[in-house]
């Protein structure tokens, strides 16, 4: 059955659509891969890796963990590895999302600053960070001659996952 509840969507959304774009990768040349763009992370592994670090980090901050340090896109990672990496760390963040009350509140520490944000908040803060930068690699996979691009909206989840039964 379709799902109507917006966490539910924006998390099983939010996997499956950066699932499409690391998919689409998996049939890139390592030069495509890596290729320099003058946007977000710099290319395709750069900004694939950002959006499964900072995906990690905002689960240790829901779990009231410390905080893993992003990580470093040297020594680069191969598409095989972002995918057990990004699998592995949007089921925790999924799980993490649904334990607790959205309205509850976190705090995290920025450079000396503490922040307090609600549960909600991270949650809708990392699967909209994802679409952002999904847009960047769809642009980037264009500049790499990938046609058609991968599937990526809502609406194109609903339609080939989602779909009411």
């Amino acid at each position: 059955m379709a799902s109507s509840d917006p966490m539910d969507i924006l998390l099983k959304h939010d996997k499956w659509a950066t699932g499409q774009i690391l998919h689409a990768c998996a049939s890139l040349t390592p030069e495509q891969f890596h290729r320099k763009f003058e946007m977000g992370p710099g290319s395709l592994h750069n900004v694939l890796l950002h959006m499964i670090s900072a995906q990690r980090g905002w689960t240790d901050a829901l779990n009231g963990r410390e905080f893993r340090p992003l990580m470093d896109p040297n020594p680069p990672r191969s598409v095989d590895e972002l995918v057990k990496m990004h699998e592995e760390i949007a089921d925790e963040f999924a799980a993490t999302a649904r334990k607790f009350p959205v309205d509850d509140t976190i705090k995290r520490d920025r450079g000396g600053k503490v922040y307090t944000f609600t549960r909600g908040a991270v949650i809708t803060h990392v699967t909209t960070h994802g679409m952002h930068h999904r847009a960047q690699c769809l642009n980037m996979l264009r500049h790499v001659g990938v046609s058609p691009l991968p599937p990526t909206s809502v609406v194109e989840w609903m339609r080939l996952v989602d779909t009411p039964q």
